[in-house]
């Protein structure tokens, strides 16, 4: 074949070398719009260097390698021993080292800890989001570990530690810890009250023996973890080492590894219990509501994880067309191809504003705040981890069969998109969490209501969204079976808000006029032709 055949022409060069961060202005936008400006400078300077990891080629090779390496159960040593070990790439304890160090598990500690920690998880999961599993679960057991003050004073310097200490060991000796959680059984799912797993007081203090299993306990490799049993007085929350003081492992049975369909770096698996130590964290049958503000820090990470994918998949497909040459012109310049890019955009832009705003609220940390997070939370979480899905697929599309390919990154960045949607619970455990909101917690709607009422005035289209809502909510009879609809309405109404009033003009006009006004189809690319199109593209374009 003649050497001449081989001369490559026409196609994009790679998305490589260039700062996630900085090249990101919606993002940019959001953390100086909610930091104080004393922290600034210090949080541009710490995003912007892990932006550029991020955006390295050797960045980039680790998430390759970790997902073509998938984790691998080793159950027993070769004299037949039974040890219980996951081992794990060594590019895997790169990217989970990175993030350690960056502070993703150390938001509690550090003002305005929360929207630079959510600034640099939506960052760093762009390399490889597999290994935010063990980030985000980390991260959140710090709140749920406060219902006892003991031991929050053990174990919260070593979750918050910017040190990945790697191994099974006594969690005194490390100097830093990663922790994990098991609510989840095979008989009820989401249903954690109907878990069979028992807990039998021990004669010491707060110590317990388990028995039972975990239908589903992610990153086993971790130092503790945040499970679920039935204790005499109810279900009860507890805290399971790997590795007891002594030294000795704890029993902790892993039954086989999940083969999942996307996810792959990450191991989520089978546990078994057979007189586990077990530590109790908080009263006694009152596990649900200990462990609830781990869930809800762990459904804000599944806003922000897809937000993230999101955006990495609007940057893959504006960068591509930008370079990318057919029927006569670039990609991007083609109205119809600006079209189909800017509502992408569009959707990647309004999830990165959810996100910011509601890592926001949990560092004011007011009543107000918080009102508004019991509510905000779970319509975020419905909506956003709803939106990833088809836009990655489309995001894929406009790289055409470029995109297919495995080398491109975009079917890996498919086969995650759904995962946020299913962890910390589906799309109809989000619907019915709003609804138990809405009808206990009036000072949620109040707060969520002052929220979205802030724009009002500013947007037609967003007024008449904000009194049809009312609409809606004035009327709660048989409000479960259309509880996806309205909470789908609450979340776009939210985005739309924070649009019309941080956003550019293209950007929160095309928002509004798609989502809120109806003048929109149903496939991405359908926005009104008569909107500056090119502004919002531009916006969201990598520009190296």
């Amino acid at each position: 074949m003649a050497a001449t055949t081989h001369t490559v022409t026409n196609q994009a060069p790679p998305l490589v070398g260039y700062d996630v961060f900085t090249c990101d202005r919606a993002l940019v936008e959001a953390v100086e719009r909610h930091l104080d400006p004393a922290l600034l400078e210090g949080a541009r300077a710490e995003l912007s260097l892990l932006g550029r990891t991020a955006g390295s080629a050797q960045a980039q090779e680790w998430g390759a390698l970790a997902n073509e390496n998938p984790p691998v159960l080793h159950t027993h040593d070769r004299y037949g021993n039974r040890i219980d070990e996951v081992s794990f790439h060594p590019a895997w304890h790169r990217l989970l080292g990175k993030a350690v160090s960056a502070g993703l598990t150390g938001a509690w500690t550090r003002p305005g800890g929360h929207v630079r920690r959510a600034a640099g998880f939506l960052v760093w999961t762009q390399a490889e989001a597999g290994h935010g599993c063990p980030v985000s679960m980390t991260h959140a057991a710090v709140p749920a570990l406060r219902a006892d003050p003991e031991l929050a004073a053990e174990w919260e310097p070593r979750l918050t530690s910017t040190v990945y200490d790697d191994g099974l060991r006594p969690a005194a000796e490390k100097a830093g810890a990663l922790f994990g959680m098991g609510m989840t059984e095979k008989q009820g799912g989401s249903d954690v009250r109907a878990n069979t797993t028992r807990a039998r007081a021990l004669a010491e203090d707060g110590a317990y023996e388990l028995v039972g299993h975990k239908w589903f306990c992610s990153a086993p490799m971790s130092d503790g973890f945040l499970v679920l049993a039935q204790a005499d007085a109810g279900l009860t929350c507890f805290l399971v080492p790997r590795v007891l003081e002594d030294g000795s492992r704890n029993e902790f049975a892993i039954q086989r590894l999940k083969d999942k369909l996307g996810n792959r770096s990450n191991a989520s698996s089978e546990v078994e219990f057979d007189g586990t130590w077990a530590r109790r964290v908080g009263e006694e049958g009152r596990g649900v509501r200990t462990i609830i503000e781990m869930v809800a820090a762990t459904r804000l990470d599944c806003v922000i994880g897809s937000a993230a994918l999101m955006r990495q998949a609007v940057a893959q497909a504006t960068h591509h067309a930008t370079y990318r040459e057919a029927f006569g012109g670039k990609l991007v310049d083609k109205p119809l191809m600006r079209n189909v890019l800017a509502d992408l955009a569009l959707e990647s832009e309004a999830a990165t504003a959810l996100a910011l705003r509601l890592a926001a609220a949990y560092d004011d940390g007011g009543e107000r705040e918080r009102a508004f997070l019991r509510i905000a939370v779970p319509a975020a979480k419905y909506w956003v981890t709803k939106r990833c899905t088809p836009l990655v697929g489309e995001a894929l599309e406009c790289l055409g069969g470029n995109g297919y390919v495995e080398e491109s990154g975009m079917p890996r960045l498919l086969r995650e998109a759904p995962l946020n949607s299913i962890w910390e619970g589906s799309g109809n455990v989000q619907a019915l969490d709003v609804l138990r909101a809405l009808r206990r917690e009036p000072l949620a709607l109040n707060a969520f209501l002052e929220e979205v009422g802030a724009a009002r005035g500013a947007d037609h289209r967003l007024d008449g969204a904000i009194k049809d809502l009312l609409t809606e909510l004035a009327d709660l009879e048989g409000v479960e079976a259309r509880a996806r609809r309205l909470v789908e309405r609450m979340a776009l109404v939210l985005q739309g808000s924070l649009l019309v009033r941080y956003a550019p003009p293209a950007v929160a006009d095309a928002f509004c006029g798609s989502r809120l006004g109806g003048d929109w189809g149903s496939a991405f690319g359908t926005l009104p032709h008569s909107l500056d199109l090119g502004a919002v593209v531009d916006r969201a374009a990598v520009h190296l």
